[in-house]
């Protein structure tokens, strides 16, 4: 069972930045991808961004293109997610999770796909 804990949320101004961390506790071919979403209140959680662990790919949801910024630390088994720009329709509980590379070599973008999640942290930007 691969844990998965992040980090780094807040509270912050509309322009501001963050950057959330992600720490897995292993890496197998169940987790070679770690992807970031976001639930806003009442909604389904939805996708943010994706990366590889090998970083051959990485993947953003349009609204995040530009503002934020997917990385990872194959040594201390973390990704980030940097996030600048910030508008308070970011406001959301974020989520960092792990699972399969897909067959193509891709990070997936679907709940589905990914197997192990944290626990959430919160993002809060204020106008």
């Amino acid at each position: 069972q691969v844990q998965v804990v992040e980090s780094g949320g807040g509270l912050v101004q509309a322009g501001g930045s963050l950057k959330l961390s992600c720490t897995a506790s292993e890496r197998s071919f169940s987790s070679e991808a770690m992807g970031w979403f976001r639930q806003f209140p009442g909604k389904d959680r939805e996708f943010v961004a994706a990366q590889t662990w090998d970083s051959s790919s990485t993947s953003y949801e349009d609204s995040v293109k530009g503002r934020f910024t997917i990385s990872g630390d194959n040594a201390k088994n973390t990704i980030y997610l940097q996030m600048n720009s910030l508008k308070p329709e970011d406001t959301a509980v974020y989520y960092c999770a792990t699972g399969p590379k897909l067959r193509d070599g891709r990070p997936g973008r679907f709940n589905f796909e990914y197997f192990y999640w944290g626990q959430g942290t919160q993002v809060t930007v204020t106008p």
